[in-house]
């Protein structure tokens, strides 16, 4: 998932890194663009580490080695239904994005003793794991399968990438989002395996979707060591960033 060698460990503290939250749904185009500018400027050193945490507009999005026959919809007949299709450059198989849903993309640049994509993604399952636990719902791991999960169903979804030691893409976690988006598709290819949220699990309890994107900025940037310097929205963000983000920032 990787090349390249790791970067060394540098003698000064690492900048905090800059955390953006966007209220408004994104379309999964546009943040992937957003992610690739990132992702450059960040292996060019003009920007510090960067946490993204937004929603998609409705979309189903295959991975790199996904399995086209788990997408269980035409495009067409997704198009009638409000869903976008769209190939990932993420690891990771089939999955969905929608409105209640955060989406969690870290573009950090992995130094020594943490460049590795197990690390990466034992740290994204702990985020949500930890973020679960905050509301009072249990979560964990399953081996051989990223991701967590509740007693009833999957709650975060995983799928990564790490090119040139900095990583792409990320976690999705189902704060109130509708389920029945992912019946257009065989989550993650796991046949028979349900998929929760915390509304579904919590219900009138759920927390403000607010709430739980605080908790996951806070969890991930505990969990891969890195210290927030949080601009609450694009307008806020540095100037560098504001550019990356350009052309619709929500």
């Amino acid at each position: 998932m990787s090349d390249g060698s790791p970067p060394r460990a540098g003698a000064s503290p690492r900048p905090p890194a800059w955390a953006i939250t966007f209220d408004a749904p994104v379309p999964y185009e546009r943040g992937a663009v957003w992610q690739e500018r990132l992702h450059a400027a960040r292996l060019r050193g003009e920007i510090p580490d960067v946490f993204l945490l937004l929603q998609h507009s409705p979309v189903v999005t295959l991975g790199r080695r996904g399995r086209s026959n788990n997408v269980l919809l035409s495009r067409e007949a997704l198009a009638a239904r409000g869903i976008a299709l769209h190939t990932a450059g993420r690891g990771g198989d089939v999955t969905y994005h929608g409105p209640g849903q955060w989406v969690l993309y870290p573009i950090l640049r992995l130094g020594a003793g943490e460049a590795d994509a197990h690390g990466h993604l034992f740290n994204l399952e702990e985020t949500a794991i930890r973020t679960a636990g905050q509301f009072g719902v249990r979560a964990a791991r399953r081996p051989g399968m990223a991701g967590a999960w509740t007693d009833q169903g999957k709650i975060a979804a995983i799928g990564f990438y790490l090119r040139r030691w900095v990583t792409l893409h990320g976690m999705s976690f189902n704060v109130d989002v509708d389920l029945s988006g992912f019946a257009a598709i065989v989550p993650c290819g796991l046949a028979g395996e349900p998929v929760s949220s915390l509304r579904a699990i919590l219900g009138d309890g759920c927390p403000p979707r607010a709430a739980v994107g605080e908790a996951l900025l806070r969890h991930g940037a505990d969990a891969m060591r890195r210290r927030l310097d949080v601009r609450a929205t694009p307008a806020s963000a540095p100037a560098p960033l504001r550019a990356l983000l350009a052309d619709g920032d929500g």
